[in-house]
């Protein structure tokens, strides 16, 4: 068989005779130069090649894993939406479950009034028909050219139809009316937008800008008082409000722990007040409290509405402290105030809170984020003690808003409006007014200027992967928390606000708060004497 043979093999004498004839020289130095260069030339091409592939490729991944954490986000956000809104239905499912069986154990306790009951039960519901028709018919005949009727509130749900046939003795909260009017050019008609809360608890879907006048169906029984701490001014008032209100107003007085402990220190005769134990028992204060009296400033009214995380009764605000944009009533006339706002009607502004929740990146579900925070004033994001600028990515519904790079982010009702926000160059609006201020602290850019969303949007603040430092979260100055790099803000408006009453309206109490409180455009007038138009 033929066997080819390499030309280079050991075999073949010619190609050893050509390589032996080769000098020294050239087969020692040259060609081994040559070829070790080209070889250190073609390790560098290929481990570059390979560095740039490498690169492309992280980059490409580490792209890809932003866009998924973005989209985990995105879920994790919706299923804490969901969680609330489920948690919500649950409790209303609850409360109802809770109001069909009272009624069915006073049914069977009852015995043979059950009929009489019933046919009262339907007796009322056709009066209600009727009732709701003939507002809507007044609510259609008084929608003029220049009038606005505002209906869009939710019922508490809890009917009260049946208190004349079956005895309850345990304490009933005070009834009330809402309404709803606007003063015309030619007339002070009034609108006929009228909404019952049978058990006193305010729920709104929306706000109006009208003025709201509040009236009594039944005289209120039990008050709450809170006061401002460490002062002995606001102790000497409450010590004399507590006593006048139960001697001369026989009403039940419900205070904090360490107010009763100080009535008590100062004569046993204050025996009488309540208060709650736990947490429990504060969460059920709005189902035995018809009205709620704060001695102190603005801080105090921040105080009582963070105690009720649900439905507020109505705040009647005395001013004892430094500013008083929320406190309109002055604590020498508290007598006259209170004989006024018992007796009713009386004008009350809506202030609605903003509604927080915390979406944790490294959450593994929706049990571990946090909320809800409700909040009267304002949320801040800022950057705490780090010396690198915040970066905020904003989302308003699912539109982008902005990536905000400077001292941090305010997201401001409108009672808030005149506290950090006006601080940090955010306009004074009306608290009737509806809408959420967006309000950067320090951007470091010229064009970033302040804005007002409307009240139904849901605001979502981002701190993204790549951003130098974490982000500080505080509601309305308290309960500051940590933001790290993929967490998410998600705040919208609460559905229960917080009334607080008015000494004449609330456009009069604004306009003398702005006055008064922050010395409002107060110029030197021009004097008359000087040149004039010819």
């Amino acid at each position: 068989m033929y066997k080819r043979e390499s030309p280079m093999s050991p075999s073949n004498p010619t190609s050893a005779n050509v390589n032996a004839s080769m000098s020294p020289a050239e087969n020692g130095c040259v060609d081994s130069f040559s070829v070790l260069n080209s070889e250190q030339a073609v390790q560098e091409l290929i481990q570059d090649s390979l560095l740039h592939g490498i690169d492309d490729h992280l980059i490409e991944f580490s792209e890809a894993l932003r866009t998924v954490a973005k989209a985990l986000r995105r879920v994790t956000e919706g299923k804490a939406s969901a969680q609330a809104e489920a948690a919500e239905w649950k409790r209303k499912y609850e409360l109802e479950r809770a109001r069909n069986l009272q009624f069915e154990q006073k049914v069977l306790s009852l015995g043979g009034h059950f009929s009489e009951i019933t046919d009262e039960r339907a007796g009322n519901l056709e009066d209600q028909t009727v009732l709701s028709d003939a507002n809507s018919d007044q609510c259609e005949l008084c929608s003029g050219k220049d009038d606005i009727c505002a209906h869009e509130v939710l019922r508490d749900g809890e009917s009260d139809s049946d208190s004349s046939a079956i005895p309850n003795k345990m304490m009933r909260k005070a009834s009330f009316k809402l309404s709803w009017c606007c003063k015309g050019d030619k007339s002070d008609r009034h609108k006929h937008d009228i909404v019952s809360f049978e058990k006193g608890n305010i729920t709104t879907a929306e706000r109006s800008s009208k003025q709201i006048s509040l009236k009594w169906e039944s005289p209120p029984q039990t008050v709450l008082i809170l006061t401002k701490p460490n002062s002995t001014s606001v102790r000497i008032l409450c010590l004399e409000m507590v006593r006048w209100l139960k001697e001369q107003k026989k009403l039940n007085i419900f205070v904090e722990q360490r107010v009763k402990t100080e009535l008590l220190t100062e004569s046993s005769y204050y025996s009488f007040v309540q208060t709650w134990l736990d947490d429990k028992e504060l969460l059920l204060l709005h189902t035995k409290v018809d009205l709620i009296v704060t001695l102190g400033g603005d801080g105090t009214v921040l105080w009582a509405a963070s105690m009720f995380k649900g439905p507020v009764p109505p705040i009647v605000p005395f001013s004892l402290g430094s500013l008083g944009f929320m406190t309109p009533f002055y604590s020498e006339h508290y007598r006259e105030c209170l004989n006024s706002i018992l007796r009713g009607p009386i004008s009350i502004t809506l202030r609605h809170r903003l509604q927080c929740h915390i979406i944790r990146d490294e959450a593994k579900s929706e049990y571990e984020n946090e909320g809800p925070m409700l909040v009267l004033n304002e949320v801040t994001i800022d950057r705490g003690i780090s010396s690198f600028l915040t970066n905020l990515e904003c989302y308003c519904d699912n539109s982008f808003v902005t990536c905000v790079q400077g001292d941090g982010l305010i997201l401001s009702t409108t009672s808030g409006s005149t506290a950090y926000s006006l601080a940090a160059g955010g306009s004074m609006v009306h608290p009737q007014v509806p809408g959420i201020l967006f309000t950067p602290i320090c951007p470091h850019s010229l064009s970033f200027r302040p804005l007002i969303l409307p009240e139904h949007v849901t605001l979502r603040v981002v701190v993204p992967f790549n951003s130098r430092s974490q982000a500080w979260v505080s509601f309305d100055g308290k309960g500051r928390k940590q933001l790290a790099p993929g967490d998410a803000l998600v705040c919208s408006m609460a559905p229960w606000p917080v009334p607080t009453a008015c000494q004449l309206d609330s456009t009069s109490d604004f306009l003398r708060s702005i006055h008064d409180g922050l010395h409002w455009n107060l110029r030197k007038t021009q004097s008359f004497d000087g040149p004039r138009d010819s």
